[in-house]
């Protein structure tokens, strides 16, 4: 409404109050079409592991978690495993349903997405709507686009790899060393003669290692 200046002067130009928008936005958001990335549904459960490991591995002493902390576990696991389309990789909960499903405040939420951000665990792409409204032109926030980083993380040393086994031995039990292999093995560990000789004796009869499980026996006998 008119000020009372403009009240006594109703020539003075008439200027409204408001000074901001009113769907106000964030300055980068864009109103482009987002490309989201699909993340299969095993990837998804290896990076919660990983991030598990990346919280233990940066845990102090008397202090309540690592690097990512309790509240921002709740949020990666809620967006891992009940926001994100595993086909599509879309991934754009609000603040609101993210500290519903993680049982948390919207406070808190933010905290917790901002510390996985600058741990480079996720990001984000601010986004809005454009349109006309009874000759104006509108500009309305929606919900952020995230993305999980499966690598890169800030201060995470990941365990090394196993090597690839060869898929000649998948499945394979592993080789039982012979009697004599296991006698020599004997001898090496405990330097007991009789020790020897009862493991040479399980080999067949007629073979050398029963020859010398009888030299043994008798040089045992002669004291010798």
């Amino acid at each position: 409404m008119p000020t009372p200046f403009q009240q006594i002067l109703p020539g003075l130009p008439y200027k409204s109050e408001q000074t901001h928008a009113p769907f106000p936005v964030w300055a980068e958001s864009t109103a482009e079409p987002v490309q989201f990335t699909p993340m299969p549904k095993k990837a998804a459960l290896q990076l919660w592991h990983r991030a598990r490991d990346f919280d233990r591995q940066t845990h102090e002493p008397g202090k309540h978690g690592g690097a990512i902390g309790p509240s921002g576990l709740q949020v990666l696991h809620v967006f891992l495993f009940d926001f994100l389309n595993y086909n599509t990789g879309r991934l754009d909960p609000s603040y609101a349903a993210i500290a519903r499903k993680a049982n948390i405040c919207e406070r808190t939420v933010a905290d917790a997405l901002k510390r996985l951000h600058e741990l480079r665990i996720i990001t984000w792409i601010r986004r809005c709507s454009e349109q006309w409204v009874n000759g104006r032109y509108v500009r309305k926030q929606l919900t952020n686009a995230y993305s999980l980083l499966p690598t890169g993380w800030l201060g995470y040393a990941a365990p090394p790899e196993m090597p690839a086994l060869h898929p000649s031995t998948w499945g394979k039990a592993p080789v039982m060393p012979s009697i004599h292999e296991a006698a020599v093995i004997e001898l090496q560990a405990s330097g007991d003669r009789r020790s020897v000789i009862r493991t040479l004796e399980l080999a067949p009869a007629g073979g050398i290692e029963a020859a010398l499980a009888r030299l043994g026996r008798t040089m045992q006998t002669a004291g010798i």
